[in-house]
């Protein structure tokens, strides 16, 4: 059973002043006593009051049909393709999409979900980046469905949708062993959040299997990510010893890759790329491949599941990857190489 919301009358209740007092702290501060508009404040956040940015004149417990989306950042083309396939299938049952990003960052993340909430939209889809999301369960509890698209949510009961990730790598991983690879890199940025930690977790148990020992050696976890890719990726390719293969764990580390190996004229280093990129076929760049637009639709489909039966049970969906042979991870490696 959900909560009431709270409305500007019962923040006017709580904070002793008129209704109009309240409004006007949220469209005409200026207008108010800093007291005053402290106090008002502090009474709004502790009901979770929310200004209704979308539709003021909505009665209590109405819907606006619209569904919030946040998102890392419209550069990734993983991130609008995503959007895309969300878009189309609400589009299809009559919800419009209100898109924003977080540049992924923590703050970033807390920083939208505050601007879409206060647009009482209908559900909340978002790709997570803090370690956190508990911040969400007031509102969960109030009826907003909060759907996690490409890592689970954490500290939060939510849907989530994600990608088959340990799966995808560890096939890649396994079939550079197969072609002789021992000296196998896994590089990455960021490294700290889940569908990284899932693909260096099937590296590592495609290594196992193989019976190579651990190579913390050739983990390149990074996450900083105003680091350049190409630089990162540049310093294994220059080490005495450098790796015979190297799986990238997201595109942006694949084109990097791509530019350190381009740069050394390398064309006998075998490199598997996770996530599929618009001219990865042009280049001949073997990927471990999906559907976006698929994994958008689904999360899609969930949160209006949710907006229908906001009591059903929370549940993870995961999509499939495979893996797609176009040249740079079937190169074999090249003379003996030990582990």
């Amino acid at each position: 059973m959900t909560q009431q919301r709270a409305t500007a009358d019962d923040v006017a209740r709580l904070a002793n002043v008129s209704s109009k007092t309240v409004s006007r702290v949220f469209t005409q501060r200026e207008l108010v006593a800093p007291e005053t508009a402290e106090r008002v404040l502090a009474a709004a956040k502790r009901l979770r009051f929310r200004p209704n940015a979308l539709a003021r004149g909505l009665r209590r417990g109405g819907r606006t049909r619209t569904v919030g989306l946040m998102i890392g950042e419209l550069g990734n083309p993983f991130y609008y393709k995503v959007a895309s396939g969300i878009e189309k299938h609400l589009n299809e049952h009559g919800y419009g999409l209100i898109l924003a990003t977080t540049d992924d960052t923590e703050e970033g993340e807390a920083r939208t979900a505050d601007t879409l909430l206060s647009h009482r939209i209908d559900a909340l889809l978002l790709v997570p980046v803090a370690s956190d999301q508990s911040y969400l369960e007031g509102e969960r509890q109030l009826g907003t469905p909060v759907v996690a698209v490409d890592r689970p949510a954490r500290n939060l009961v939510a849907d989530a949708v994600v990608l088959a990730n340990r799966a995808g790598v560890e096939e890649a991983t396994r079939r550079l062993v197969a072609h002789g690879h021992r000296r196998i890199a896994y590089v990455c940025n960021p490294a700290s959040v889940y569908s990284q930690q899932e693909r260096v977790a099937g590296y590592r148990a495609a290594l196992s299997a193989a019976g190579i020992p651990a190579q913390g050696a050739w983990e390149l976890l990074e996450d900083d990510m105003s680091v350049p890719s190409e630089r990162l990726v540049g310093a294994l390719l220059d080490r005495a010893e450098p790796p015979t293969a190297i799986v990238a764990g997201n595109n942006r580390m694949t084109i990097g890759a791509l530019r350190a190996l381009r740069a050394r004229g390398d064309d006998r280093t075998a490199l598997v790329g996770f996530d599929d990129f618009d001219t990865a076929d042009l280049m001949g760049v073997s990927v471990v491949s999906y559907d976006p637009v698929a994994l958008g639709r689904a999360s899609a489909e969930l949160a209006l599941e949710r907006i229908q039966d906001p009591t059903a049970f929370s549940r993870q969906i995961d999509m499939p990857t495979w893996i797609i042979e176009r040249g740079t991870g079937e190169r074999p490696v090249i003379g003996s190489v030990a582990p």
